[in-house]
């Protein structure tokens, strides 16, 4: 289990992590969010000792975090950190060697990793011969070789199509049952919600949010409806009721206001539409987290 404890950093006059505290249990994925400025990679780069907190303490399962806890972690950047002149399994064995793997251990097991994502005959390719994809599957492969307890991902789906998409995740949810502890930070909020058993939503270096992904749907209620349609769905911004609109190619994601009644809601906006544009589907449904995540951020911003 992390343990994070009221961590504080400043930069000169900025607050970057203010008075942040959350736990992320082991065998679950804890979804860092928050938009760009927020303050998550600071978190994180609290979290691997790359940066020290002015105040505030981490812990692995009750251990400080600090340099003779880095073979249990597992780091995949947001940022690409690889040597493009590299040649593939000697730039894996290499930071295999880094975590304190012997050479044919980590061999064994970098053979094993570039078989599952289809990289074995790659072996010899250049870094820079790579596709985004391929290489961001490389540093992957160099995040979990070494079999860490606590796997810190920063946006690992990057330039990934969705056949990769899919494998990673299938990855992901075998690491979350052999118990280890993932924290996973993303802008891909559909990603965050397919994934996430908690979140932690930061945004000005303050958590705004904090809960699992089931508890914080219900403090925002019942009060989104989905609703499917052929033609030009703009006009749903000004239907009765409706406080925000998402609008999407052919569906819609309404936020309506508080006190509404659901079925009211429904026949008040299917009324509104029926004689403008054809109506497939429309019913209540939980808000999405990406609606939750622009309701929030916005908030905050205003």
């Amino acid at each position: 289990m992390l343990a994070a404890k009221n961590l504080y950093k400043k930069y000169a006059s900025t607050v970057a992590v203010n008075n942040v505290s959350f736990t992320a249990p082991r065998g679950a994925v804890f979804g860092l969010l928050g938009p760009n400025g927020a303050g998550k990679t600071t978190t994180i780069r609290m979290i691997l000792n790359i940066i020290t907190p002015d105040a505030g303490e981490i812990f692995f399962d009750t251990i400080p975090i600090d340099k003779e806890t880095k073979n249990r972690v597992g780091y995949l950047p947001e940022e690409r950190g690889l040597y493009r002149k590299g040649l593939v399994l000697e730039t894996v064995l290499y930071f295999a060697a880094l975590k304190d793997m012997e050479r044919t251990a980590a061999k064994k097991a970098a053979m094993q990793w570039l078989e599952r994502f289809n990289l074995a005959q790659r072996t010899k390719s250049k870094i820079e011969e790579l596709s985004k994809g391929n290489q961001q599957k490389i540093q992957f492969i160099i995040a979990v070789i070494h079999d860490p307890d606590l796997l810190v991902l920063d946006e690992p789906f990057a330039g990934f199509d969705p056949v990769n998409q899919e494998l990673l995740t299938e990855i992901i949810i075998e690491q979350k049952e052999r118990d280890k502890t993932i924290i996973f930070s993303t802008h891909q909020m559909e990603q965050a919600e397919k994934l996430c058993d908690h979140i932690c939503l930061i945004n000005r270096g303050n958590i705004v949010l904090d809960g699992t992904i089931g508890d914080v749907k219900k403090r925002f209620g019942k009060n989104s409806m989905l609703v499917e349609f052929t033609g030009d769905g703009s006009i749903l911004k000004s239907a009765p009721g409706v406080e925000s609109a998402t609008v999407y190619n052919n569906y819609a994601e309404l936020r309506m206001r508080n006190g509404n009644a659901a079925g009211e809601s429904i026949n008040a906006v299917a009324e509104y539409i029926a004689d403008k544009i054809p109506l497939r589907k429309i019913e209540i449904v939980e808000p999405s987290l990406h609606s939750i995540f622009i309701d929030v951020v916005g908030e905050e911003t205003n």
